[in-house]
C-alpha cells in the first residue's frame, strides 16, 4: 500500500486511559498533578495472576525460549505453560520453604532471562521468599565483583542460583560463602558442593506451599532490585506485591490496548532491571500473554538474533530501548520478511531508558507507513526502580521526542522548582517504601511530605493545556554551571546531539564543569564503521582517524554551533570515544543507558586533556 496522502498521519488505532490531569497549587513553587481517571482495584500478590491463568487457559503458552544450538538440539522454541508454570512455582516454592528461606536469607539470581530463571521467580512469588535478580555483568564481566560483593553483604542470601557453573562458577568462588547453598542450572564449580535446579523442581509440592502463597500480603517483599548506581554503590530498592500490582493495573489503565487481547511479547530487557523484569513479565502475567524470551541485544554481535525472532514470531506489543529501535528501524529498510511480520499485528510501540531520537522515530513511521499504510504509535513515559515502574504515559499518537506525559491513575506527581528547573516527584502505591537495610538512603530520598524525589527535570508539554502533560527536561544532578556562571542544561543539550549527530553518534557524554566552554564526549555508533570503509575488522581507532568519519563529526559540530545561541548550548569541542562505556565501571547499564556522570569520574583526565587542547583527535566547530 502506498504511503498515504493526507495531511494528518494515519494511525493504527490504539486508546489512550487517561486524557485528562487535574492541577493543584501548593506552597510557592510547588503544584501537584493527577490523572481525572481513578485507579480502583488491583491484584493483592502476583501469584493470583498465575492461578487465575494456569486454571482458565492452562495449556497456553506462558513463556518460550529457543534451544541453544548443539548435538542433537535444533533451535526450536521450548515452552512453558500456564499449568506448567504453577506446577513448577508450587515445587520450587516449596523447596524454598524446606530451606525456611525468608527476606533475611532471601534468593540471589544469577542468569541472563530463561525459563529456568523464570520458574525460580515464580516459586519465589508464590512462596512469598523474597528474590533478587542480580546483573550478569556483576560476575561474568566486572573483574574485581565489587558490585557483586555488594549485594551479597547487603542481603546476605541463603541460597545463589547460577544458569551455568562455567560461567559463574568464578565469580561464585570469589563472593559466595562456603554456608550458602548454591544451585546451578548447569556445570558444576570445582572444590564446590552445589544442588542441580532440577532437585527444586522435581520437590513435591504439600499443602504448606499453598498456604504460604495465600499468607502473601500486598506488603510482602517480591523482590529486591538494585538501582544502576552512579558514584556509589548500587541501592537495593524494596519491591512489594502491592507495588507491583498496583503498577501493572496503573499501566494497563493509561494504555488500554494491553489488556484487548493476551499480549504478545518478544523481548530481551534483562530481567534484572524493572523495565523487563517488573513490566514485561509483569504485563505478561497480569493478561495470560505469552512473552519469548529474545536472546539477541542491541549490539552489533547480537542484533541479528533478535532480527531473526521478529521475522518468526510476531508481537502485538513491542518494547525496546532506543539503541534497539535504531537498529530495527535501520534493518527495516532492507529486510522485507522483517518489515512484513514485525508490523503485522503489532498494535503499538514502545521505548523508555533513554531518550529515542526523532531521525528513529521518522524512519520507523515512514517504513510503516509504506508497508502497511499507517503509522504505528510510538509510546514512552518516565519511570524508575523505585516506582515499579511506571509513574507517566503519553496520551496521545502525536508524540515527540522527548516528551512522557501525564501521571499513571493513583499517582500524585510534585512538581518543585528546583535550581531553576522543576523537578518531578512521586507519591502512590506504587512507589517503593524504601531501600532495603539502608535506613539512611531511604530518608534522604523521600521529602518533608513523604514524595519520592526522583532528580528528574521535567517541563509542561504546552502550558495552555495542561492536559496534553509534560516533556522530561534532564537529571538535575546532571546540569551543572560553566566557569563563567552561566548554567548548562544537559538533558536537552545532549537530545540535540544526538539528534543532529544521527545515525553516526550513539550517546555523548557533555563536559565543561567549571571550565570556559561546553565539550562533549561522544561515543560513536556502528554506522561510522560503515561509513568509514574500513571493514568490519578494522580498529576502532583507525575507523575513528578515517576522513570520511572526521568529515561526518566535523559537520556535525559545525551544524551545531550554528543553530547555538550562547555559551551555554554550544559545543565548543568534541572528541571521538574508541573506548565504548564500561559496565564494570557502572558507565552504562545492561540496557545501554549512558551514566553522565559515572563517565565524567571515570574518564577525568580526558576530559581535562579535552578542554585543554592536549588530547589528541579534537574536533572544533569551524567558523
Amino acid at each position: 500500500m502506498s504511503e498515504t496522502t493526507t495531511t494528518t498521519p494515519r494511525y493504527r488505532p490504539v486508546n489512550f486511559g487517561v486524557t485528562r490531569v487535574s492541577v493543584r497549587e501548593g506552597a510557592p513553587g510547588t503544584r501537584y498533578v493527577q490523572a481525572e481517571l481513578p485507579l480502583g482495584a488491583y491484584a493483592r500478590r502476583l501469584s493470583d495472576f498465575l492461578v487465575h491463568w494456569a486454571e482458565v487457559e492452562p495449556g497456553r503458552t506462558f513463556m518460550a525460549r529457543r534451544e541453544p544450538l548443539g548435538e542433537g538440539r535444533t533451535g526450536d522454541w521450548q515452552r512453558i505453560s500456564y499449568a506448567q508454570a504453577l506446577e513448577g512455582a508450587r515445587r520450587i516454592g516449596q523447596a524454598l520453604l524446606d530451606r525456611e528461606l525468608n527476606a533475611e536469607r532471601p534468593v540471589v539470581i544469577m542468569s541472563e532471562n530463561t525459563l529456568e530463571h523464570a520458574l525460580l521467580s515464580l516459586g519465589c512469588l508464590y512462596a512469598g521468599v523474597p528474590y533478587c535478580p542480580v546483573s550478569p555483568a556483576y560476575a561474568t564481566v566486572s573483574q574485581d565483583y565489587d558490585k557483586l560483593k555488594h549485594v551479597l553483604t547487603t542481603l546476605t542470601p541463603g541460597l545463589v542460583y547460577a544458569a551455568d557453573g562455567a560461567r559463574y562458577g568464578r565469580a561464585i568462588q570469589a563472593t559466595v560463602a562456603g554456608d550458602v547453598e548454591v544451585v546451578l542450572g548447569q556445570g558444576a564449580i570445582d572444590g564446590r558442593a552445589t544442588t542441580p535446579f532440577e532437585t527444586l523442581r522435581h520437590t513435591a509440592a504439600t499443602p504448606a506451599v499453598d498456604t504460604a502463597m495465600h499468607a502473601v500480603r500486598p506488603d510482602t517483599i517480591a523482590k529486591f532490585l538494585f538501582t544502576s548506581g552512579s558514584t556509589k554503590m548500587p541501592k537495593p530498592v524494596i519491591n512489594t506485591h502491592r507495588m507491583w500490582c498496583a503498577n501493572l493495573q496503573q499501566i494497563t489503565l493509561s494504555m488500554p490496548v494491553i489488556a484487548e487481547a493476551p499480549p504478545i511479547f518478544v523481548d530481551w530487557l534483562p530481567w534484572n532491571h524493572t523495565f523487563g523484569g517488573n513490566h514485561n513479565v509483569g504485563l505478561t502475567l497480569q493478561h495470560g500473554g505469552t512473552l519469548y524470551i529474545d536472546d539477541g541485544k542491541p549490539t552489533a554481535a547480537l542484533i541479528g538474533e533478535t532480527l531473526r525472532n521478529l521475522r518468526e514470531i510476531a508481537p502485538t506489543l513491542y518494547f525496546n530501548v532506543p539503541t534497539g529501535f535504531e537498529m530495527i528501524a535501520q534493518a527495516m529498510k532492507t529486510d522485507a520478511a522483517l518489515r512484513k511480520n514485525l508490523l503485522s499485528r503489532v498494535r503499538m510501540f514502545f521505548y523508555s531508558g533513554a531518550g529515542l531520537a526523532q531521525p528513529v522515530w521518522d524512519s520507523l513511521h515512514a517504513t510503516a507507513q509504506a508497508e502497511v499504510g499507517e503509522r504505528i504509535v510510538m509510546a514512552t513515559g518516565l519511570g524508575m526502580t523505585e516506582s515499579a515502574p511506571s509513574a507517566m504515559f503519553v496520551n496521545s499518537p502525536n508524540v515527540k521526542a522527548g516528551d512522557i506525559g501525564v501521571p499513571v491513575p493513583g499517582m500524585t506527581l510534585k512538581l518543585v522548582d528546583v535550581d531553576g528547573k522543576t523537578e518531578v516527584r512521586y507519591k502512590g502505591p506504587n512507589v517503593t517504601p524504601g531501600y532495603w537495610r539502608s535506613e539512611q538512603a531511604t530518608r534522604e530520598v523521600f521529602d518533608e511530605e513523604g514524595y519520592l524525589c526522583t532528580g528528574d527535570a521535567v517541563q509542561w508539554i504546552d502550558p495552555q493545556d495542561v492536559h496534553r502533560g509534560l516533556k522530561f527536561d534532564g537529571r538535575i544532578a546532571e546540569d551543572f554551571k560553566l566557569a563563567t556562571g552561566t548554567f548548562v542544561s544537559v538533558g536537552p543539550l545532549r537530545a540535540k546531539v544526538i539528534v543532529t549527530g544521527a545515525p553516526y553518534v550513539q550517546d555523548v557524554v557533555l563536559t565543561g564543569l567549571n571550565m570556559k566552554e561546553v565539550g562533549a564526549l561522544i561515543f560513536p555508533s556502528p554506522a561510522c564503521r560503515t561509513v568509514s570503509g574500513l571493514g568490519a575488522d578494522a580498529p576502532w581507532e583507525a575507523v575513528l582517524a578515517s576522513a570520511p568519519v572526521r568529515d561526518r563529526m566535523q559537520a556535525v559540530l559545525d551544524e551545531l554551533a550554528r543553530q547555538a545561541t550562547g555559551s551555554a548550548n554550544r559545543i565548543a569541542r568534541a572528541l571521538l570515544l574508541a573506548e565504548p562505556p564500561s559496565i564494570d565501571k557502572g558507565e552504562v547499564t545492561d540496557k545501554g543507558s549512558i551514566n553522565q556522570r559515572a563517565v565524567l569520574k571515570h574518564r577525568d583526565a580526558l576530559v581535562q586533556a579535552l578542554h585543554d587542547n592536549s588530547a589528541p583527535g579534537i574536533i572544533l566547530p569551524q567558523p
